[in-house]
């Protein structure tokens, strides 16, 4: 018999919707005036939420524009435990990787990116959030490979793998950028010097 889960109830629905009109709301107006000018209250206004209400729903300003964080610890995660028989673990953290470049390539996603890249406050939260994932990848990726859970290998490869993104960004080709952090993490360093 396979288990089944239900629809999400009324009431989770409408949480949902309410931190979703929030996140809107805060997006539009930080790249409308930029990040900087709008305020918690501005943003309370456009919602038509209350600060308490707002502040159930997200822990703070920087918080409001970063909205997917438990989606893409997932996505990573699944990258590492649900890839395809025969593909290695790197093989499917680098596909990963390259997927995110051409999610950025996306028109709609280019005014959000530049919201990031230029406040600087937005640019480290981002980063620190992004590094967040970790550990949970460390985890997926020992047991991927039956490893102890803090393996340092592990952990290593997580770490590395995450940074990726950050050593292409702002590169003329990140997506070289990417392939060749991947080729040192598969094939080793191979320079003579």
């Amino acid at each position: 018999m396979s288990e089944t889960t239900s629809p999400p109830g009324r009431r989770e629905r409408k949480k949902a919707a309410t931190r979703r009109a929030i996140a809107d709301a805060a997006l539009n107006l930080f790249l409308e005036h930029g990040y900087d000018q709008v305020s918690i209250r501005d943003i309370c206004e456009a919602a038509d939420v209350s600060t308490t209400t707002l502040f159930k729903h997200f822990t703070g300003k920087e918080a409001l524009v970063f909205d997917e964080e438990g989606d893409q610890e997932a996505a990573l995660v699944a990258a590492v435990l649900e890839r395809p028989a025969g593909r290695s673990v790197v093989a499917a953290l680098r596909a990963h990787m390259l997927s995110r470049l051409d999610t950025a390539a996306d028109p709609a996603f280019a005014s959000y990116e530049r919201l990031v890249d230029g406040t600087p406050a937005l640019r480290e939260y981002s980063h620190r959030m992004w590094m967040r994932h970790e550990t949970a990848l460390a985890h997926a990726i020992a047991h991927a490979s039956g490893a102890a859970a803090d393996d340092p290998a592990c952990s290593a490869l997580a770490h590395f793998a995450l940074e990726t993104l950050a050593l292409a960004h702002g590169r003329d080709d990140p997506r070289l950028a990417i392939e060749t952090a991947f080729d040192l993490l598969e094939h080793g360093w191979h320079r003579s010097t």
